[in-house]
């Protein structure tokens, strides 16, 4: 019997459905009606049941034309099937034509044909499997089989440009695999970025997803070398900034964050002084349950990209995004300041993204990873969940180092207890003389 979710008060009437037999093919399908060949008995046997129930489901089925029988009685005109097997035809073309673009683009893209294997590549590069094996997931592929010819000569020329630095003693091996992964992680990232990118601005001009896609597929060709040259050109542009922040010794502030935040010197021999920031948008998870996917994903964009731009207009550096949030640091507390300002500004003045909470601490990091550690950090995000939406919090050690600047205004608040730093004095950050930090 068929499985029925219908009103039970209909279970009476319902079809009896034949189940599979046993060679897995679909039984008959009738209503109340058994084949000839499956009758249970003869037709006395009928008679045995309540009174004239079987009879009376014999005169229904006599009286019960075959399903969709007048239907089947009228003679059907011959499917016109010219439009579909065009239609099937201009698929099929789309789909060879997508997949040659996909083989071109990849043979440019590495180099020519995948011809090795994990150890053809290995024994070409004087190694063994561990150590090849290593640099590639380093730079975030997935294994291989040995016997897969997965590899091109490219893949190989890379993999040695690494092996070389060690074998030349400049590198360990250790080290070389860092900043292999370093460069696996940011890139990964980043074509990601640049592939939705583009079919977000196909899919505006009209476009399906699907329809965008392809339409990406077939633009990466004239694309793809200048974007790489603006890639070498801003990598060596963010490695100036970077050793100009190595190399140039901050002094505004070193005093006070000389000693821990409890008067030892548990953090003191974090390397770098910097102001740490928070900034997140308010009620982001409500929010993001009323929109599509689209809009949640324009929302967000928009928030990373007004918090990115304040934040290197300010000097500072944007350190990461998690959804909702972004962490940031600059050079000095008053730089930070700044920053923070200006994104609480920014938020409220935009018509389209939330408020948001901000927080600023100045003290010392460890910068690993492009990431920053310490209690820094963790006593800006624990600041970022106390502030109100639209403010600025900071705590009472960055509050002493900004005190003597006319730009800002410190609001003491009462003392809160916050996990792992026991009570702190937080402030309320205001904008004071002058016109802050000027966004285009």
């Amino acid at each position: 019997m068929a499985e029925y979710t219908g009103p039970m008060d209909d279970w009476d009437d319902l079809p009896e459905l034949t189940p599979l037999d046993d060679h897995g093919d679909l039984g008959l399908l009738t209503e109340g009606v058994q084949p000839a060949a499956e009758a249970s008995g003869p037709a006395e046997a009928l008679e045995d049941g309540p009174a004239d129930a079987p009879l009376r489901r014999t005169a229904q089925m006599e009286q019960v034309p075959a399903p969709n029988a007048e239907r089947q009685a009228r003679p059907q005109p011959a499917p016109d099937t010219t439009a579909t097997s065009a239609l099937a035809l201009e698929d099929e073309q789309e789909v060879t034509t997508w997949t040659q673009a996909i083989s071109t683009l990849e043979k440019d893209l590495l180099g020519g044909p995948r011809s090795m294997t994990r150890r053809d590549m290995a024994s070409e590069l004087g190694v063994s499997l561990i150590s090849a094996r290593k640099l590639w997931r380093a730079l975030g592929f997935p294994n291989v089989k040995d016997e897969d010819r997965a590899f091109t000569q490219q893949d190989t020329d890379a993999i040695g440009t690494m092996i070389d630095l060690v074998r030349r003693g400049i590198l360990n091996e250790e080290t070389a695999i860092s900043l292999t992964r370093s460069i696996g992680q940011m890139t990964d990232r980043m074509v990601v970025w640049q592939i939705e990118a583009l079919v977000e601005n196909k899919i505006s001009e009209g476009m399906t997803d699907p329809q965008a896609r392809r339409e990406v597929v077939r633009m990466l060709p004239e694309i793809i070398e200048p974007l790489e040259e603006v890639m070498a050109y801003s990598y060596r542009r963010q490695l100036n900034s970077a050793l100009q922040r190595l190399t140039v010794r901050v002094e505004a502030g070193l005093a006070a964050s000389a000693v821990g935040r409890d008067g030892s010197e548990d953090d003191a021999p974090l390397p770098l002084a910097r102001a740490v920031g928070f900034a997140d948008m308010v009620s982001y998870t409500s929010l993001s349950r009323q929109m599509n996917e689209r809009t949640l994903a324009q929302m967000v964009q928009r928030f990373e990209n007004k918090c990115a731009e304040i934040i290197s207009i300010g000097g500072g550096r944007l350190v990461k995004t998690v959804g909702d949030e972004v962490l940031f640091n600059a050079e000095t507390p008053e730089a930070g300041a700044q920053i923070g300002l200006a994104l609480a500004q920014a938020m409220a003045d935009d018509p389209v993204l939330p408020s948001s909470r901000v927080s600023v601490v100045w003290g010392r990091v460890l910068s690993r990873l492009g990431d920053i550690y310490g209690p820094t950090v963790n006593l800006a995000s624990r600041l970022t969940a106390l502030a109100d939406p639209g403010t600025v919090l900071v705590d009472a050690m960055t509050a002493m180092a900004l005190e003597a600047d006319d730009r800002f205004v410190l609001v003491p608040q009462p003392p809160r207890m916050v996990r792992g730093f026991g009570e702190i004095r937080p402030s309320i950050l205001m904008p004071g003389t002058g016109n802050g930090l000027v966004v285009d």
